[in-house]
């Protein structure tokens, strides 16, 4: 088996703020560790392993390339793999839709600036906000890079708490997540919410490696949250999409909320998350009672 070190990433990788190749040798390692031989086929060993999920030689076999090749790609040297190889370990490895194209963009990334952009001030277009404020009944805002949140309207404001008393640089998805205790009270299945947040943020590096904000919100979260290292060392990805949210509100208690991800095709990296209650359900009402709370409801709110 070829033992060599991974090779040394280029100034241009290092200018970036993220080692592709170190991305990409855990990333398949990581997805590797979590498959038994018999998930994949394969008779179990019986005897002890060294390391847990399929071996290198094992994952080569079922990929059909040598073993020294996927060493040399699982050490971070994806320089000239082909998609055939890539779509043949994507499937040895059990990757979903998310992975494969991570995978993909770490092992063949596009041609990189020399230099990374300055990064430019996001903001929700005007229309966005006006839309944002006819829908009275729902919770909505508007989502940006990051998981920043740019936009929102009043029910919003009445079930997560007042945002706009927040300074820009702290209105962020992940930071409140992991450094707000008003938020692991608000959501029952946080251990949820938080792995979601952080796969997320794992997929927007894969796609944006020069974003010298995203660096240092790792960085600062890294630092400050024990939970949101171990996380982030999982290299799990995931799309924002759909799904079900419990929540424990100060004034109306539980609520058991649906919420829906629309991506918007013209304001790049932006999306709008619409949360909304079965009809007629104990939620649906807890929601109306927010409703008629308004303001004052952002205003109790702990954040």
């Amino acid at each position: 088996m070829d033992h060599s070190p991974a090779p040394h990433p280029t100034d241009d990788e290092q200018a970036s703020g993220l080692d592709r190749r170190a991305e990409l040798s855990e990333f398949l390692r990581t997805r590797r560790a979590r498959l038994k031989p018999e998930d994949v086929g394969l008779p179990p060993l019986p005897r002890r392993r060294r390391v847990p999920g399929l071996r290198r030689e094992e994952l080569a076999q079922l990929a059909g390339v040598s073993v020294a090749y996927y060493t040399r790609l699982e050490q971070g040297n994806g320089r000239n793999v082909s998609t055939e190889v890539l779509d043949a370990i994507a499937r040895a490895l059990r990757l979903t839709d998310a992975e494969q194209a991570h995978l993909s963009r770490l092992a063949r990334p596009r041609q990189q600036r020399r230099r990374p952009r300055a990064p430019r001030r996001q903001h929700a277009r005007p229309a966005l906000q006006q839309l944002l404020d006819t829908m009275e009944g729902v919770p909505a805002y508007i989502g940006g890079a990051r998981s920043d949140i740019l936009a929102w309207n009043r029910m919003a404001a009445a079930l997560f708490g007042d945002w706009g008393g927040l300074p820009a640089g702290e209105r962020n998805w992940a930071r409140l997540t992991f450094l707000d205790p008003g938020y692991r009270e608000l959501f029952l299945e946080w251990d949820t919410k938080a792995t979601d947040m952080v796969s997320y943020l794992r997929l927007y590096a894969g796609q944006n490696p020069d974003d010298p904000e995203l660096s240092a919100l790792v960085g600062e979260l890294s630092v400050k949250s024990e939970e949101f290292r171990r996380l982030w060392a999982t290299h799990d990805v995931k799309e924002k999409g759909h799904g079900v949210k419990r929540m424990r509100h100060p004034l109306v208690g539980e609520l058991s909320l649906a919420y829906e991800t629309l991506h918007l095709p013209d304001d790049a990296g932006q999306f709008l998350c619409v949360y909304h209650a079965e009809p007629g359900s104990a939620s649906a009402e807890a929601l109306r009672l927010l409703a008629s709370w308004g303001v004052d409801a952002a205003a109790r709110q702990p954040t």
